[in-house]
């Protein structure tokens, strides 16, 4: 079997990174698709068995929370049957982020739903070393989820937005156009937040962001995920890419060295670095031997 270089797989993954889509990224590096497809979940794989380890005991003192919708396969009101288990329709993605150092300190991919939210705010609360100010939106879900998992060690609000337009929505410019924020209520849920604090704007942005960034969410394309686990695999790589490779603007360096995650800015080399030690702990599968016969 034919193995990639380091520099052939760098270029591939640079070009996933930067919201190329696979047919794309074919076109630039000459690999095929499948060879770039394989590459993507094999990659994400290990990116996202590194950051589950890596992220722990982290010392954040504001988090913020917030889900960014995509899909599978089909919107969910043009998925049929016998497609909705194998994971098809629409998508979440719930995504936190330490405000100070913009560290994507954990995300999930599933529905918009009260397990959902629960199994990921727990996952939240098992990655901080000390109380925190956590603000959310104002889903529902929320409320009982941070509940179940901070177990009312946090200083939680949420923030309330409401929404309207001020064009006539039969315009054509509209059909696509976010709606208008009209109001944002604070609203303390539990402990002492800091009202200067209480604010979504850099999980927001982490949303445009991943839009930008990740092919697959970019709405309007046929771009769009196939297949639920190629989904994740593109989102644990962009991540990964985010936390310990792409350098802040504000910050001068990237998230995991502003965490103190890491002690230096990744490479791509070293992102892949982590594919090719998981390779070689894994021995080669060879076929069964077959003694051969001796002509006399």
């Amino acid at each position: 079997m034919n193995k990639l270089s380091t520099e052939k797989r760098a270029a591939i993954v640079a070009a996933l990174v930067e919201g190329n889509s696979l047919r794309a990224t074919c076109r630039m590096t000459g690999a095929s698709r499948n060879t770039v497809l394989k590459l993507l979940t094999d990659l994400g794989t290990v990116c996202s068995v590194y950051q589950d380890h890596a992220l722990r005991d982290l010392g954040c003192q504001r988090v913020q929370a917030d889900e960014i919708w995509s899909f599978v396969g089909a919107k969910q009101k043009n998925v049929k049957p016998e497609r909705r288990a194998e994971g098809w329709g629409d998508t979440w993605t719930w995504t936190a982020i330490d405000s100070d150092s913009k560290l994507v300190l954990s995300y999930r991919v599933g529905p918009r739903d009260l397990r959902e939210a629960t199994a990921f705010m727990k996952d939240v609360a098992g990655r901080l070393r000390n109380r925190v100010q956590l603000t959310t939106d104002g889903l529902n879900v929320y409320l009982l989820a941070v509940d179940a998992a901070f177990k009312g060690d946090v200083d939680y609000a949420q923030l309330i937005k409401v929404y309207g337009t001020d064009q006539d929505s039969r315009k054509p410019e509209r059909r696509y156009s976010p709606g208008v924020c009209l109001e944002a209520i604070p609203n303390r849920v539990n402990g002492n937040p800091d009202p200067d604090h209480i604010s979504t704007s850099y999980v927001e942005r982490l949303n445009l962001t991943t839009r930008m960034s990740v092919r697959r969410f970019t709405r309007l394309t046929n771009a769009f995920s196939k297949k639920v686990e190629n989904h994740a695999a593109a989102l644990s790589l962009h991540f990964m890419h985010y936390n310990f490779c792409c350098v802040h603007q504000t910050l001068k360096t990237t998230p995991a060295v502003a965490a103190s995650v890491s002690d230096h800015v990744w490479k791509l080399d070293e992102l892949i670095g982590l594919l090719e030690q998981a390779e070689n702990a894994v021995p080669r599968k060879r076929g069964p031997y077959k003694a051969r016969e001796i002509s006399k």
